[in-house]
């Protein structure tokens, strides 16, 4: 029976790329691979594009309110999803669902909390019925491993406003930090170690 997968990270730790590389090795053995994005990720519209510059268009570019059943086909041989934390807790469900009655692996990668350091709907979804969870690690400036993002507004740090705003619309930047950092920039301390 196919799985239902949610691997997350941090800003920059490689999400997309590894979309890009597993829809690649599925096609490469004449696999089927359907690749869904969230529409509430305008950054490329209907094209994932990794901080690298590689990119792919998608075949699902997916409002919230949408259902997954009637689009996904019985020749399907695994569904990728980006930006898994913008999907509706009601599409994470119809994902566990396809991956088990249609037995198609569903590989979602996204991230698990926003800037805030609250979780998003979908990826609390997935944090619950997810069948393997995988973490995809990066690094904070400091060197110590990146759990958490910060959200950058004309690049200064900023713990307020709507928990959704696309990484370079509006001067807004993300950068993946420990928690340690994150703390440091949220209470605007200067800790010592």
């Amino acid at each position: 029976m196919a799985k239902l997968y949610f691997r997350y990270g941090a800003m920059n730790c490689g999400k997309t790329t590894a979309i890009i590389q597993v829809a690649h090795n599925y096609e490469e053995r004449d696999k089927k691979v359907l690749v869904i994005k969230s529409n509430i990720d305008t950054k490329g519209n209907d094209t994932i594009i990794n901080r690298t510059g590689n990119s792919r268009k998608v075949d699902i570019l997916l409002p919230q309110d949408v259902s997954l059943k009637p689009l996904i086909k019985n020749n399907i041989d695994a569904i990728l999803v980006d930006e898994a934390q913008f999907l509706s807790p009601n599409q994470v469900d119809e994902l566990y669902e396809i991956s088990k009655l249609k037995d198609i692996p569903v590989l979602c990668y996204g991230l698990r909390t926003d800037f805030r350091h609250e979780t998003f709907p979908g990826a609390a979804r997935l944090l619950a019925i997810s069948d393997t969870i995988e973490e995809i690690k990066t690094i904070c400036r400091c060197g110590k491993k990146a759990t958490v993002n910060v959200r950058l507004k004309d690049g200064i740090p900023t713990f307020t406003g709507e928990q959704v705003a696309i990484d370079g619309e509006n001067n807004i930047t993300y950068e993946p930090m420990c928690g340690y950092c994150y703390l440091k920039y949220k209470e605007g301390i200067n800790y010592e170690r």
